[in-house]
């Protein structure tokens, strides 16, 4: 089944933040930071059902070499990965149910 990605509002500004962070680090890094996501969102398109529930329906993808997981849900009746956010493991986890 081939699936198409919706992104919520609250991703690209969670992203832009953690991209902006890690450059002010470290010239660069934002950007091996994006492109480690963007490949970890391409493996969520090929198969989303290989990545564990979490929390209620939503399922956290690890993003390699960053201690960041991204929170989606699959909509299969309508064909869908609904990216709800990408998110610091480091944080506490509290700030998630904000999330939801």
């Amino acid at each position: 089944m081939r699936f198409k990605l919706l992104f919520s509002n609250r991703f690209f500004d969670d992203l832009q933040q953690d991209i902006d962070w890690y450059n002010a680090k470290k010239a660069g890094l934002g950007a091996r930071f994006f492109v480690a996501v963007k490949n970890r969102l391409a493996e969520i398109k090929r198969n989303p059902f290989s990545v564990a529930i979490r929390y209620d329906d939503v399922r956290c993808a690890i993003v390699k070499k960053f201690p960041y997981m991204i929170h989606f849900r699959i909509l299969p009746k309508d064909k869908t990965i609904e990216v709800i956010a990408v998110f610091c493991t480091h944080r506490n986890p509290e700030l998630w149910k904000s999330l939801k």
